[in-house]
């Protein structure tokens, strides 16, 4: 009886090619299992085999996803699979939006099961969990040994034909189910309040998502006489981009001097954002840093000065934890220097 036949996608760092330095890797093949895959193939069943590895590096995907998912599913599509694996990604945003790509197009356009796997947090999660089968994991690879039985297992039965639901085989809800009950709405409603109220356990039908509550500080007394710093996830960096900051799936910021500059010219500032049309921000990327705008205010006395240093970073398909880490390291170093105020744009 021939075997399954698995296909996995990985980025450039767990094929082993290298790191950031190597994140605009064309897409290849290999046969047989790579990296990760190893691991997989020891989890899988012995009706189950990992044929072929298809490799691709984060930024050259995601700048080039138009053209780079068409022929990764070829390379996929040539090995003749029954199933498809990619990642994990964990909280990768630049890995986590290409494994999301392949499996949902491999699921859409190859009609085959795959599965990958995500932290919570990860861009990835959110876009493409209506479509793919995406396993909850850690936040870091330093979980990969943990991730890898639950991922095996869901795939294994997807590619066997086995029922699945997200509750018994631990994967993001993909999309609400319709089912009879001969109760109304209105009674399970009132029978999960009088749980509430008794402080007895009860499930919801409808899960609301959990956002961080930030509570405001206080307003600035006197504008006149307070500092204000400039903050963007709107990408606006120095002509050419020094930092190499990614158009989406940000892995940095960064620091750029703003002291003596008046105005941002075409000449001298443009935006890495990929998520918006950037020719009016790369005409003037005062329109997304006004710093023209504060230096009149400071002119007019309306202001009483600007910090000499601006942070930039790209907020599209950004991991929150990423963007968390990037505003508490600024947010150190606006309250060392007497910041008062932040002024925060995106696009």
């Amino acid at each position: 009886m021939s075997k399954i036949r698995v296909v996995h996608y990985i980025n450039q760092f767990f094929a082993g090619i290298g790191g950031e330095e190597k994140a605009d890797t064309k897409p290849f093949k290999q046969d047989g299992p790579v990296g990760p895959g190893t691991a997989f193939a020891k989890k899988l069943p012995e009706d189950m085999e990992i044929v072929g590895t298809v490799v691709c590096g984060d930024s050259y995907f995601n700048e080039n996803v138009d053209t780079v998912l068409p022929e990764v599913l070829d390379m996929i599509k040539s090995y003749e699979p029954d199933a498809v694996l990619a990642g994990p990604a964990f909280n990768a945003g630049r890995y986590g939006m290409a494994a999301g790509a392949v499996t949902s197009a491999v699921i859409k356009e190859l009609g085959i099961p795959a599965v990958t796997g995500m932290y919570e947090e990860n861009p990835g999660t959110d876009i493409y969990k209506k479509v793919a089968y995406i396993v909850p994991v850690g936040n870091s690879a330093a979980t990969m040994r943990k991730a890898i039985k639950p991922i095996a297992a869901l795939l294994s039965k997807l590619a066997h034909g086995e029922a699945v639901d997200p509750e018994t085989d631990n994967y993001f809800v993909r999309h609400r189910a319709n089912f009879f009950t001969n109760k109304p709405g209105a009674v399970r409603a009132a029978e999960m309040l009088v749980k509430k109220l008794n402080g007895e356990a009860f499930v919801t039908e409808y899960p609301m998502p959990d956002f961080d509550k930030v509570d405001p500080e206080q307003a600035v007394p006197d504008l006149s006489k307070a500092k204000i710093a400039l903050v963007t996830s709107g990408g606006i960096v120095p002509k050419g981009n020094p930092d190499h900051i990614e158009s989406s799936s940000a892995s940095k910021f960064g620091r750029y001097c703003i002291d003596g500059v008046e105005d941002l010219t075409e000449e001298t500032y443009e935006t890495a954002h990929g998520g918006y049309d950037p020719s009016y921000a790369n005409a003037d990327a005062d329109r997304v840093l006004p710093v023209d705008v504060i230096r009149e205010e400071i002119r007019e006395g309306k202001i009483g000065e600007l910090y000499p240093y601006y942070f930039a970073t790209v907020g599209n398909g950004t991991a929150v934890a990423s963007a968390k880490k990037y505003g508490h390291a600024i947010g150190e170093e606006l309250k060392e220097n007497g910041v008062d105020a932040v002024i925060l744009t995106s696009t």
